[in-house]
């Protein structure tokens, strides 16, 4: 009887160090997860510090006087910080006006891109017509084309269209995109078409199919689709430069450029101005930045 109970008060005893080894096991782990944490964290911080180090160091020079910059000394921040460069930058050239136009240019390229791509995606996804294939082939093939390589030829068409220094010129050549026509032809590719072939059968015409059954459910894409196309359309610089030259149709990339002079305060003028101009695309990236991802990536997986 007494052995009995001397191997039931080791078992006991037994079963108390393993539960007191397993809660020191869980809290290393616990505490070795933390620091890996910690240092991923710190790494992150020290990576995206280095990567914002041009940015902030342009918002640095663009508050800081002349007179502290034309120094010896490595002044990365303004000792004596002022908005005077920001204030000049506004009213020394048409600022306004240039944000305006762009905001106009890139707001109905970005409009109409969303239209004509999804349009033509539609018919590409859903519509059966000889040729299809080729044809989206060859919507495919001008991706490999670069701009540099249509430029003159596309001046020399609005030339002699007599459009030249317009809002039309600077829209027109852009309300289209093959990249756009691809992303939306592979989401709508994940929608059954028994989707169509229903709504055909309700007596829905192809139009009303497109704005009233797939742009709702493709919400997710036209998001990606406008911030992606407003974003490069806000920072064209070749086409803006070759077809306008009044200030009053200039661009922000453009105009920006009548800030530089042989001053040597111009350059905290152009870091002010660049900061003015890189405020609203870096917002739009922020806020949408989760829509662009989804929207990228929600056509690529059926299921």
């Amino acid at each position: 009887m007494a052995d009995y109970t001397v191997s039931i008060s080791q078992n006991e005893y037994t079963a108390a160090q393993l539960e007191q080894l397993h809660t020191q096991m869980n809290a290393r782990a616990l505490r070795r997860r933390r620091i890996r944490q910690t240092v991923l964290v710190a790494l992150n911080i020290v990576m995206a510090l280095f990567m914002l180090f041009p940015l902030l160091y342009a918002v640095s020079v663009s508050i800081m006087p002349s007179s502290e910059l034309f120094t010896m000394d490595m002044n990365l921040i303004p000792q004596n910080p002022t908005f005077e460069n920001y204030v000049r930058a506004l009213t020394q050239v048409p600022l306004g006006r240039f944000i305006l136009n762009s905001f106009l240019v890139a707001g109905t390229i970005t409009i109409g891109q969303i239209i004509t791509c999804s349009l033509a995606a539609f018919a590409f996804a859903f519509l059966n017509f000889k040729g299809k294939n080729v044809l989206f082939m060859l919507v495919m093939a001008t991706m490999m084309v670069p701009g540099e390589a249509t430029i003159i030829s596309n001046y020399l068409t609005v030339s002699s269209l007599g459009i030249l220094d317009t809002y039309i010129v600077l829209i027109l050549p852009y309300l289209t995109s093959a990249m756009g026509i691809f992303l939306f032809r592979q989401f709508y590719l994940s929608f059954p078409m028994s989707l169509y072939e229903s709504a055909k059968l309700d007596g829905c015409s192809n139009l009303r199919f497109v704005v009233k059954i797939l742009i709702p459910l493709t919400k997710s894409a036209i998001g990606a689709m406008a911030i992606y196309t407003f974003i490069n359309s806000w920072n064209m610089y070749m086409w803006p430069l070759l077809v306008t030259g009044s200030a009053e149709m200039r661009t922000v990339q453009i105009g920006i450029s009548m800030l530089e002079s042989v001053d040597a305060q111009s350059i905290t003028l152009m870091m002010a101005g660049v900061v003015t101009i890189i405020i609203p695309s870096m917002v739009i990236f922020v806020v949408g930045q989760k829509q662009l991802i989804r929207g990228m990536f929600s056509g690529a997986v059926k299921g």
